[in-house]
């Protein structure tokens, strides 16, 4: 019997996408903004380049010119790539009430007994499904300052516990991802603590704007890493989304820093949080919000409401999104963790592998072929991915790489 592919991937054409340039918007991301950003995390003593791998076997099997893969689980220790907005956006918010500049100050700075002496405790509240919230509690930890941390409901206990060993205070609430945001910034409000969150909404605009600039870095870091390696700007960048604001730094950062002939920003989400496929499918390409529990294994893009800041700019810079079963994930994860010939192998979690599970399917088994034609994508496509997390849940990664969970045909 003929295999069947399990569920739909659903494609939606961003009307609105333009060629044109946002330059208030796309300057926030503009590398000499950046480089400040990117100093400051540096001055930490675990800083480390992420790899830039090239899979070059797999780009021979899936027919395009070139795969470059961000390996994000090596990030401070962290196995995720949260952590680098989390840093930014508390060193910036402590010099701040210092009355300082961060980009003139190094992360040491901020750890040294004066600051506390002088700004007290800070409680920072944030809610997560894991990987975001574990970076707020490294950083408020490292510098001696508290954290408290709420998941939403049915979040991974293992996730928990890894926030609760960086010190925060953290539990698992009984309601889905966007009310749990509003629920932190109630107690926020209520107790006098700082909201850190990677998502705004009115009123709410500058701290999500520090974590976004705070992710932009890694689109420098790959920017540097192609010009070393001598290898040539990507065509097609596949982007996976939860509110958005990852998404649109590395969009932002990368279309401007290319602008003469920016690349093709496609953008990925769980079909059970899909809020940007949505948006685009409408008449008006207004934001769209998806309720309800969004049940799904990346939990890390199990998120209804967009950033509206991210919104605006992926708007302007995606084509277009797809609305990806789980089981496009879980190939991801296994093609990563099975490389061809020489490849590397990356070991990339739920949230982090669905965009190469997506450019999997639709080179090897899109029952569209014109779709990728549409996309142009084709043997002269450069493909930028990031894999934005490790094996952040080691017992499911185990269950579907090595049982074969979720599988892609029956």
């Amino acid at each position: 019997m003929q295999s069947q592919v399990v569920g739909e991937v659903k494609w939606a054409k961003n009307k609105f996408h333009s060629i044109g340039y946002n330059e208030e918007e796309l300057s926030i991301f503009a590398k000499s903004e950046i480089q400040g950003v990117h100093a400051f995390q540096q001055s930490h003593r675990a800083y480390t380049k992420t790899p830039l791998h090239q899979l070059k076997h797999l780009a021979e099997h899936l027919q395009v010119a070139d795969i470059r893969v961000k390996d994000e689980s090596y990030r401070f220790g962290l196995n995720a790539f949260k952590v680098m907005g989390g840093i930014y956006a508390i060193g910036k918010y402590v010099a701040q009430q210092l009355g300082e500049r961060v980009e003139d100050l190094s992360f040491e700075a901020l750890q040294s007994p004066r600051v506390k002496d002088r700004l007290g405790e800070i409680t920072f509240i944030s809610a997560t499904d894991g990987n975001h919230g574990r970076g707020i509690a490294w950083a408020a930890r490292e510098l001696g300052q508290r954290s408290v941390i709420y998941m939403p409901k049915g979040s991974s206990r293992q996730r928990l516990m890894a926030i609760q060993n960086e010190g925060a205070d953290a539990d698992i609430t009984e309601f889905n991802y966007d009310e749990t945001v509003r629920m932190c910034a109630d107690l926020a409000e209520k107790n006098g603590w700082v909201m850190v969150q990677d998502t705004a909404w009115e009123g709410y605009d500058e701290i999500p704007l520090w974590i976004m600039q705070g992710y932009a870095s890694m689109a420098k870091e790959i920017e540097e890493q192609l010009l070393v390696s001598g290898g040539n700007p990507p065509t097609h960048v596949f982007l996976q989304a939860g509110v958005g604001s990852f998404a649109a730094a590395i969009a932002g950062y990368l279309v401007y820093a290319y602008r003469d002939n920016p690349p093709v920003i496609l953008i990925a989400e769980p079909d059970q949080a899909d809020c940007y496929y949505r948006s685009f499918a409408t008449e008006d390409g207004g934001r769209e919000v998806v309720s309800g529990e969004m049940n799904t294994i990346m939990a890390g893009l199990a998120c209804g409401e967009p950033n509206t800041r991210a919104f605006r700019l992926l708007s302007g810079c995606a084509i277009g999104a797809f609305s990806c079963p789980d089981f496009i994930s879980a190939l991801g994860m296994r093609v990563y963790g099975n490389p061809l010939g020489s490849d590397p192998r990356v070991i990339s979690g739920e949230s982090g592998a669905v965009t190469l599970g997506l450019l999997y399917y639709l080179r090897k088994r899109s029952a569209d072929p014109k779709l990728c034609r549409e996309l142009s994508l084709d043997t002269s496509s450069r493909i930028l991915l990031i894999s934005t997390e490790g094996d952040t849940d080691p017992q499911q990664y185990q269950q579907i790489v090595w049982e074969g969970h979720y599988p892609a045909y029956t």
